[in-house]
């Protein structure tokens, strides 16, 4: 990962495309929420059917939105597009039981392997690796 930056478009919200891999399935790339108010990541239930993934309950939380139940996964995330990518193995996610929330990525782990700078002038948001 050393060295490793990505710069993304930048317009009203700063997303960044991932895509999820599991049990031979793959999902395409999504726009993923950049969530620095958020500890880790979260999918809707339906990315987490589509996968297939086992499931664990770790609770309820009160959010925004309302309460919602939780249950924490593993899977591998790629941050990127098809010609510049980086990927996290079995790295632990949380699913959401709701459909209608987008993908968060919480601070866990891309704020404690990326300085993130947002360029909103020039409508950038640009990642460099800070892991040796």
């Amino acid at each position: 990962m050393s060295g490793l930056e990505f710069k993304f478009n930048y317009y009203k919200y700063p997303v960044l495309p991932v895509k999820f891999n599991s049990n031979n399935k793959e999902t395409p790339f999504i726009d993923a929420l950049l969530d620095s108010g958020g500890d880790f990541i979260v999918i809707p239930m339906p990315i987490a059917v589509y996968l297939g993934l086992k499931l664990k309950k770790a609770g309820s939380v009160d959010t925004a939105g309302g309460v919602t139940v939780l249950y924490k996964s593993v899977l591998d995330m790629v941050i990127g597009n098809k010609d510049k990518n980086f990927t996290y193995k079995d790295i632990e996610i949380h699913v959401s039981n709701r459909d209608d929330i987008p993908v968060l990525l919480g601070r866990h782990p891309i704020f404690e392997d990326y300085e993130i700078t947002f360029k909103k002038k020039y409508n950038e948001l640009i990642l460099k690796s800070i892991n040796p």
